[in-house]
């Protein structure tokens, strides 16, 4: 007899499989917690993080700065407000006083959130378990770690650290140690931060503001992003009322309180170099985060140049320098200023100044945040660089700077000039406004010159730019620290190297976490660098920069915005680059003022005297390819038989580029004695003239209006004219005496 096969139970089945993994997980969650346990960091007593700052090293290797948490100083809680005790409760924790450590409530309440949003919205940490994070659970050195492993750890040392301190003296250390933003660890040094007061001093508007910081230090930051500071501001208000700590009128009195009522931020400048300090934190921070360079003990070697670096704080502190200062609500000097010198031949920051004063830790840096428009310092990058390297023009090469129209868009020289037909060299020198803008849209072309600024790190948006971008009419603008970047490129012989001012991070036991790797990106010929440069020259020389002359070979550009809005100078010389910038930190007019005047002063400072004591060198020799050239400067041909000897200029070309037709544009023409109009045949004079010919014609407000070929024949000599009018017969008999008894009376 065959055994009847048993039919399989798939509820039997589920259940046996089900049963194998709670086991399973069970065990696996056992050997979690036992591997968390054993590898649970040793608990002591006097168990307050250790915090190693991190240190700055120039160029040199010397010592310039130590930026961390070594000179906190605590206050016990009888000194810090009530209101900013609940405020801190109510937005971190507000189960603090009835959890053990662990908040089983918001551990579902968050979980059951996440999952409703589909992503980590909500977090469950109750405020002990933030305080063993950032004391016992980030060593020296090490990023913080987000693995479950930790969160168990996490969890067992704050049950622990409930067993052994009470709620006021957790609550105590919690806002002594987190994390407030701007360099501000604890309470005390936050208070003193951004109000300039000891904490027993701040007031419900000024908690609250606080209270909302620890989130997110940097997103939150009221000096930063103030719109964002008031939202999470109203959301602790908000907490707060719902947890009974205040009143319905109190929230209201507080959301009407601005920043600029409360935020005074206090004079921390403990540390030397503080713009390039604070630069070189913004790199660290982004890159590693707050807790690592503030706590982490990095060792970070720079580009610093210090002899350099005072002489850049010491000239824009000096208020001569500037037009005529005030300061504004916040108490800030204005207009500002800013300064930035690098070396061309490695893109290494020598120095760094975003203002005339500093104010606070990570104050406002203009030299590398702000974004404004460069003016005419922009023409070489977008409109004469291009039109070299890509259309073959040169310093000879010839535009005639006369009134055009773009669609709606006129553009005018600064002066109300217009001076005809000119050199490149001349229209640069000069800083002419019409002959930038008819190169950019009649020659080169915008998307090739917004392409080609790019490659020099100017990042300009194609669909926003039109013929304004020759004059630096930007959509967002540009920082000083850009535009260094592109005319650095000029001094290097086109080769582009991203600036920098870390060159290595080592970890407190000596690990390199980076080193930096010379990278060179060539994005022009030499021959086109070579070029902008020499006519860079002329502008200091003989044209708008002259104040920025040296006692050495330099090149540079003036820059000023609309109305005067953004005054800036930019030059170079073989052995520095450098980008001055003046403006108002709300834009504001300064109709009177231009960039060659307070940018190219402040400039020229620097560069003098940083260089005293370096041996005068001329920018290198001209490279392979670039030839010298004779040609007529009112044509760019070659002299022609009629072009006038003070109608010549010699300058360089590159190679295959000098013209090989002559000028043509100088032709011989017969022109009334008289009146100077083309001759008739009634003229009894003529006087046979060079003059300019082209196809079109110009107003008579053209500069070498006089040197063209007359639009009009005579008016004066003419059948009806002379018979037909008494006034011009007088004249004539007057002119002419032989013709006296001819003409009727």
């Amino acid at each position: 007899m065959v055994a009847k096969k048993r039919k399989l139970n798939k509820f039997r089945a589920f259940a046996f499989i089900l049963m194998i993994l709670v086991f399973v997980g069970a065990g696996a969650a056992f050997g979690l917690f036992v591997v968390s346990l054993k590898d649970l960091p040793v608990w002591r007593e006097n168990w307050l993080s250790f915090n190693a700052p991190s240190l700055f090293y120039d160029q040199e290797g010397n010592l310039i700065a130590s930026v961390g948490t070594k000179n906190r100083l605590p206050v016990k809680i009888k000194d810090i407000p009530l209101q900013m005790q609940q405020a801190s409760i109510a937005v971190e924790d507000e189960r603090f006083y009835q959890h053990h450590g662990i908040d089983f409530q918001a551990i579902v309440r968050a979980a059951w959130y996440n999952l409703k949003s589909g992503g980590i919205q909500q977090g469950a940490s109750t405020i002990t378990q933030q305080l063993v994070k950032i004391s016992f659970l980030s060593p020296s050195g090490a990023l913080p770690e987000r693995t479950l492993k930790r969160k168990i750890q996490e969890a067992i040392l704050a049950l622990l650290l409930e067993r052994r301190l009470s709620k006021k003296e957790i609550l105590e250390r919690y806002l002594n140690e987190i994390y407030f933003g701007e360099g501000a660890y604890g309470i005390k040094a936050a208070a003193q931060t951004f109000f300039t007061k000891e904490p027993e001093e701040l007031n419900l508007a000024e908690t609250t503001l606080l209270a909302g910081l620890p989130q997110s230090p940097s997103n939150y930051s009221p000096l930063r992003y103030p719109l964002r500071a008031i939202k999470r501001r109203d959301q602790v208000l908000e907490a707060m009322l719902k947890n009974n700590f205040i009143t319905q009128k109190q929230l209201e009195e507080v959301k009407k309180v601005s920043l600029s009522q409360i935020l005074k931020p206090g004079k921390r400048n403990q540390y030397p170099y503080p713009y390039f300090v604070d630069y070189v934190t913004e790199q660290l921070v982004k890159n590693y985060g707050e807790e690592v360079v503030y706590k982490g003990g990095l060792r970070v070697y720079t580009t610093l140049d210090t002899r350099i670096q005072k002489i850049t704080e010491k000239t824009l502190a000096n208020n001569n320098n500037f037009p005529s200062s005030g300061r504004d609500s916040n108490g800030i000097v204005q207009p500002q200023g800013a300064a930035i010198i690098l070396d061309p031949q490695n893109g290494y920051i020598k120095a760094l100044a975003g203002g005339r004063e500093h104010t606070h830790l990570r104050a406002w840096n203009r030299a590398t945040s702000e974004s404004r428009s460069p003016g005419s310092a922009l023409k070489p990058i977008v409109v004469y660089g291009p039109a070299i390297e890509l259309k073959g023009l040169g310093p000879a090469s010839i535009v005639d700077d006369i009134p055009v129209k773009y669609g709606s868009y006129t553009p005018h020289n600064s002066d109300g000039r217009y001076r005809g037909l000119v050199t490149l060299r001349t229209a640069l020198a000069y800083s002419l406004n019409v002959p930038a803008v008819k190169i950019l849209m009649d020659e080169v072309g915008l998307p090739q010159a917004l392409s080609f600024a790019r490659t020099l790190g100017i990042p300009l948006e194609d669909k926003v730019q039109g013929p304004s971008t020759a004059l630096g009419g930007l959509h967002k603008g540009v920082t000083p620290l850009q535009m260094a970047a592109a005319y650095a490129t000029f001094a290097n012989q086109g080769t582009f190297f991203e600036p920098t001012a870390i060159l290595k991070i080592e970890t407190t036991n000596n690990k390199v976490l980076y080193e930096h790797q010379l990278k060179p990106y060539p994005v022009m010929k030499p021959a086109t660098a070579f070029l902008i440069t020499d006519m860079l020259k002329s502008v200091i020389e003989n044209g708008t920069g002259n104040k920025a002359r040296l006692n050495r070979p330099a090149a540079g550009k003036t820059g000023t915005s609309d109305l005067g809005k953004d005054l800036w100078f930019c030059g170079y010389t073989p052995e520095l680059v450098g980008v001055v910038w003046i403006g108002y930190d709300k834009p504001k007019a300064m109709p009177y003022e231009f960039g060659g005047r307070y940018p190219a002063l402040i400039w020229q400072q620097i560069m003098q005297e940083s260089l005293q004591n370096s041996p005068v060198s001329d920018f290198l020799p001209r490279p392979a390819g670039i030839v010298t050239a004779t040609v007529d400067s009112k044509s760019g041909f070659l002299p022609g038989p009629n072009t006038p000897p003070d109608q010549t200029v010699t300058d360089y070309f590159i190679e295959g580029t000098v013209p090989t037709a002559e000028d043509h544009t100088h032709v011989l023409v017969e022109v009334c004695a008289l009146t100077g109009q083309l001759a008739s045949e009634y003229c009894p004079e003529r006087i046979t003239k060079v003059l300019i010919k082209l196809p079109y014609q110009v107003p008579d407000y053209v500069e070498d209006y006089n040197l063209r070929i007359p639009t009009e024949q005579c008016s004066l000599h003419n059948s009806f004219s002379i018979f037909g009018n008494e006034e011009i017969r007088e004249r004539l008999k007057e002119e002419l005496p032989l013709l006296k008894g001819i003409l009727p009376d």
